[in-house]
């Protein structure tokens, strides 16, 4: 059920408008003045705003320009209702935000076209920023808006970790289509939710492979612990997943080109030397560890414990050495 905030200070207004919104099975709140209406807003978030512009004190106008300026309240979709419709009026009303006007005196059926038209169209747009936010991280959603071209960082601190399922595709021949997607959605989803309670970024799946970032695409001072705390967990999930899987894990720290491909099915991604390090680790790796590079060892062997894996050779790199991360010290 839709909440709508009138914000009027006719009583005789009041009256009619909550009786035509309740009618049609809306929740209606109510405010006197603009300043009332902040506070209201404090206390609930309504779905639209039914504002009018002539009150004592806060005018519509300013109250408008306030709701607008909070990142919290900015996206509430404000009607003017208003005896003000002057082009000069109705012009200032859009600048402030507003997104339509109904005049009074007012038809109740122009009043609920328009604020059903609204209240549809409010719906698509979070409906279409949610979907986008399962392809973007948020502040690269906000760039794309305000960049056209192509968008790239760098970033000189990042933590890339690939993921591998062993004893997925034998599995493949025994599981049905359906359970074996229902199988990989629970274990993604629950590294999905890990990743995000502790402020990494997930790249992108590949087949029954994982990838993940951390310290992208807003800085985060301790993505690499967080990445090997991750790793960690990621292993138990698979455990009790499914009897027989375990999981193939290697993690890279360093620096890395990030941005978007495409225009139709674009991506947010990340290239350059630690994104092939990282994902050459996992497949040298060994199944149920983390197979991590000497640097990242350096950096968190303050924190956690490791096990010297010696000198090898990786595909395309000079011989290094790497460990086995063990756990986090007590």
């Amino acid at each position: 059920m839709n909440r709508i905030l009138l914000v009027e200070d006719e009583p005789v207004n009041i009256q009619a408008v909550s009786g035509i919104l309740k009618d049609q099975g809306y929740q209606v709140s109510v405010a006197t003045s603009g300043e009332k209406a902040l506070e209201v807003l404090t206390r609930i978030r309504p779905d639209l705003i039914l504002l009018d512009v002539m009150m004592p004190g806060l005018d519509g106008f300013e109250a408008c320009r306030r709701i607008k300026s909070q990142p919290e309240w900015r996206e509430i979709p404000i009607i003017f209702l208003t005896a003000k419709t002057e082009t000069d009026d109705i012009v200032k009303g859009f600048e402030v935000g507003a997104v339509d006007y109904v005049s009074k005196p007012f038809s109740g059926h122009e009043l609920l076209a328009r604020v059903r038209t609204h209240l549809s169209l409010d719906r698509l747009h979070r409906e279409n920023k949610r979907l986008l936010l399962n392809v973007l991280p948020e502040p690269i959603a906000e760039k794309l808006k305000n960049q056209e071209g192509i968008l790239a960082e760098r970033f000189e601190d990042v933590s890339v970790l690939f993921t591998d399922i062993v004893g997925f595709t034998p599995l493949s021949a025994r599981l049905s289509p359906t359970e074996l997607l229902e199988l990989l959605n629970r274990i993604f989803s629950e590294f999905d939710e890990l990743a995000a309670e502790r402020g990494l970024e997930k790249i992108k799946t590949i087949g029954d492979a994982y990838m993940v970032a951390g310290g992208l695409p807003e800085p985060h001072e301790d993505h690499l612990a967080a990445m090997a705390s991750l790793s960690l967990q990621m292993h138990k999930i698979v455990d009790k997943a499914f009897q027989g899987l375990s999981l193939r894990v290697g993690l890279h720290v360093g620096s890395v080109i990030a941005g978007v491909i495409g225009r139709r099915k674009f991506i947010y991604d990340v290239w350059g030397e630690t994104v092939n390090t990282a994902s050459r680790l996992e497949s040298h790796g060994s199944p149920e560890r983390v197979h991590v590079s000497h640097c990242v060892q350096e950096r968190l062997q303050h924190r956690f414990d490791f096990e010297p894996r010696g000198t090898i050779e990786l595909k395309g790199r000079e011989p290094m050495e790497t460990y086995f991360l063990l756990g986090e010290k007590p």
